[in-house]
């Protein structure tokens, strides 16, 4: 077994620079120290012990007092943990033409999505760029969306625009949702803590399937069974003037513990997960990036999303540069290291990297020459004056355990 050397703040400080989070402390007990944003759950985060950083223009907790992040980590991978994810942009289309409306900007069948289903989509550019990811759920009378809230300042805009451009030809309205809030309840233990609150058998709700629904005597939460750590779990928006009483019935159960942004980022890595502005950007294509599976067969056939003319030739001749999983020995890489072939040229970068708490050896993302992607391939990553010897290996790092 590889041996990590890296564990308390040293981890803290190459995780956060790898996520793209500020380590510097954001708020020490106001809320406007940076000019940030912060969720409803600020004054909650501090008072629990939460460490708060910036992350994307919020106020957000990395870690808490009772527990490191690698701690944090293993509690999330063998019972339940409580993300704030209220920071994410929620919205809601509603009309008659909603799913034709959103279907022009993304590359999902939202015409194929069953009442209360949903899965993972892509923004487009018209260069076969990602704008964003995002999870978009058919709700029966509307379609409910929530993307990122690093490409928030992009995609508001966008859908503003959009939906407005169109009302001449199409029956749709948007609906940001600024009243709500959403937590992530993940691990093996999730379904049991949140069964304490919901009066629905939980064991009928499938992965990414959701259902608007009373949590903790809270009325009209929409629950969607997904989240970003490779375990089973749930994501659940909720009327911000109730989302206390909804995070501390959470922490009543004995299972669930808080969880911030550091535990967050190890286990979506080890899942494979892609971190919109690291792993996914505007100048990458779905090919590219091993996302062709989001892209629907309907959607290929009419070639009707933006930039789908250079996707479909990508699909055809490949792209030069493909998303690749790395383990390795030795210091951990970090987004930027470049990767060497085993003649000392560059090949590629990482995008992501972290010792795996999971795996106690070190994991990364990176883009190389497709060439070089074929698994087992030896590679090196170039750490100052070192060159560190990895392998090209199957992703995800850990098998995911989601609820079908």
């Amino acid at each position: 077994m590889i041996k990590v050397a890296v564990s308390g703040k040293n981890f803290s400080k190459l995780l956060c620079s790898s996520a793209g989070i500020t380590t510097r402390k954001a708020v020490s007990g106001t809320r406007s120290k940076h000019n940030l944003q912060s969720t409803e759950l600020h004054d909650f985060h501090l008072k629990h012990g939460g460490k708060m950083v910036d992350f994307a223009g919020w106020s957000m907790p990395v870690q808490y007092s009772d527990l490191g992040i690698i701690q944090s980590h293993h509690h999330t991978r063998n019972s339940a943990s409580l993300f704030d994810v209220s920071h994410m942009l929620q919205f809601k289309l509603h009309g008659k033409d909603r799913t034709k409306c959103l279907e022009e900007l993304v590359v999902a069948d939202i015409v194929g999505m069953p009442e209360n289903s949903g899965g993972l989509s892509l923004f487009m550019n018209e260069n076969g760029g990602i704008r964003d990811d995002c999870i978009i759920n058919n709700a029966g009378d509307h379609l409910y969306v929530v993307s990122n809230a690093g490409c928030a300042h992009k995609i508001k805009p966008l859908m503003q625009d959009h939906v407005s451009g169109r009302k001449n030809e199409l029956d749709v309205e948007l609906e940001f949702l600024d009243t709500m809030s959403l937590l992530a309840i993940q691990g093996p233990k999730a379904a049991k803590a949140l069964q304490n609150g919901v009066s629905e058998d939980l064991s009928l709700l499938k992965f990414m399937n959701g259902k608007t629904i009373e949590v903790f005597g809270v009325a009209d939460c929409r629950v969607t069974r997904c989240g970003y750590t490779g375990e089973d779990g749930f994501e659940i928006s909720i009327p911000s003037s109730k989302i206390e009483h909804v995070a501390e019935s959470f922490l009543a159960c004995d299972d669930v513990k808080l969880a911030g942004l550091g535990a967050r980022d190890t286990l979506r890595l080890e899942a494979g997960l892609c971190l919109y502005g690291n792993d996914i950007d505007e100048s990458t294509t779905p090919v590219a990036a091993t996302l062709l599976w989001t892209i629907a067969k309907r959607r290929r056939s009419a070639a009707d999303f933006p930039g789908a003319e250079i996707i479909l030739n990508q699909i055809k001749h490949k792209p030069a540069r493909k998303r690749i999983g790395l383990v390795s020995v030795g210091p951990p890489s970090r987004g930027h290291t470049p990767v060497l072939n085993v003649d000392g040229s560059v090949v590629g970068e990482v995008t992501s990297g972290c010792p795996s708490p999971s795996l106690n050896k070190n994991i990364a993302m990176a883009y190389v020459d497709k060439e070089l992607a074929k698994l087992g391939t030896i590679l090196k990553l170039k750490r100052g004056k070192k060159e560190i010897e990895c392998e090209v290996v199957k992703m995800p790092f850990l098998p995911t355990k989601y609820y079908f």
